[in-house]
């Protein structure tokens, strides 16, 4: 069942200045293999030729007001957006109903931006109404945010997504890596989306920019062998488990977040790896990388700079084409948070 809030468009702020193997193979046509190819660069070239200035115009400014989160959430909305039903702007649909849509589940319980894709979709609806997609909105968003600090673009975006018009949270429940995942399970769900090992792990590199809450790592510093006193998983840094049960108080606070990346929580860079390597990755799903053979060297190389973002160019670009819905399918949403003829 499609969910769909009936309330009116959340209003948008006023603009100044607008003018992400054999069986990866045979998963294609589940996530977008052949639809993936409809995509290209500059797709709104002669249907809505401000489109991709009018995003990155609103972006850059919302991004000078909040420049250490707003790039992690927009880069987080891709993601979550992705992994859910392929990139077609589930994400953003309201519950509705009596049903729960994507951004109510438990995972997505601390998404944020919405706002700002609100904004941008406001704008280039006045502009060129029904023609730029929420979904395609969402990806260069996440790619004009995490951009912003370089002063040029890190990735090219291909376009031409449409909307899609099904939100479950119980489908945001079983496709997500969870934070607590081993690497058996984080390998199965990014090969669940035909992408490979070199991309969960390069895709991890996100976490060097954001915030996590306490209560998504608590389990590693506190009983972690279920010993009366407080025992941290040993896999973490002495040290940075301390530092970390000093700040969380409790494995359930869910009130109080930490960098994911300490010593470069705002910089886009290939610190992770350096912070992955000591013992100093915040979540399980982070240390697991380094259980796997594979994964582990990988993790080795990826510290030098150029090479990690050279990488992640290619992953994220990769991962934004999983399950694109194109040409007649879906819709061109009017508002990303309701599915046309709905409110």
């Amino acid at each position: 069942m499609a969910m769909r809030r009936a309330s009116a468009p959340a209003p948008a702020r006023t603009v100044v200045g607008v003018a992400l193997v054999v069986a990866a193979v045979m998963l294609g046509a589940c996530v977008g293999g052949g639809r993936a190819a409809l995509l290209k660069a500059h797709f709104y070239r002669h249907s809505c030729p401000a489109a991709e200035v009018v995003v990155r115009d609103i972006v850059l400014a919302r991004v000078a007001a909040d420049p250490a989160a707003l790039p992690a959430r927009l880069l987080r909305l891709f993601f979550h957006d992705c992994f859910v039903r392929g990139c077609d702007a589930s994400v953003l649909i309201d519950s509705a109903g009596g049903s729960s849509a994507e951004k109510d589940a438990p995972p997505n319980g601390s998404l944020a931006g919405y706002d700002v894709i609100d904004t941008v979709k406001a704008v280039l609806e006045a502009v060129c109404p029904g023609v730029v997609s929420c979904a395609d909105i969402v990806a260069l968003a996440a790619r004009d945010a995490v951009s912003s600090q370089f002063g040029r673009d890190l990735w090219d975006v291909q376009l031409g997504r449409r909307d899609g018009v099904v939100s479950l949270a119980s489908e945001a429940l079983t496709n997500l890596p969870r934070p607590s995942d081993n690497f058996t399970a984080l390998e199965a769900s990014f090969a669940s989306k035909g992408l490979d090992v070199k991309d969960l792990v390069i895709l991890s590199g996100a976490h060097t920019i954001g915030v996590g809450h306490c209560n998504t790592f608590g389990a590693r510093l506190f009983n972690f062998t279920g010993a009366a006193a407080p025992s941290a998983d040993p896999t973490l840094n002495a040290a940075y488990a301390a530092q970390l049960r000093s700040t969380c108080g409790s494995p359930s606070n869910n009130a109080t977040t930490v960098p994911m990346d300490p010593g470069s929580a705002a910089r886009f860079d290939a610190h992770y790896f350096v912070n992955l390597k000591l013992g100093r990755g915040l979540f399980q799903s982070d240390a697991a990388l380094l259980t796997d053979r594979h994964a582990a060297a990988m993790i080795h190389s990826l510290t030098g700079q150029d090479y990690f973002l050279q990488e992640f160019k290619n992953a994220v670009r990769k991962m934004g084409r999983v399950g694109v819905l194109t040409g007649d399918q879906g819709e061109i949403r009017k508002n990303c948070r309701v599915i046309n003829g709905a409110d």
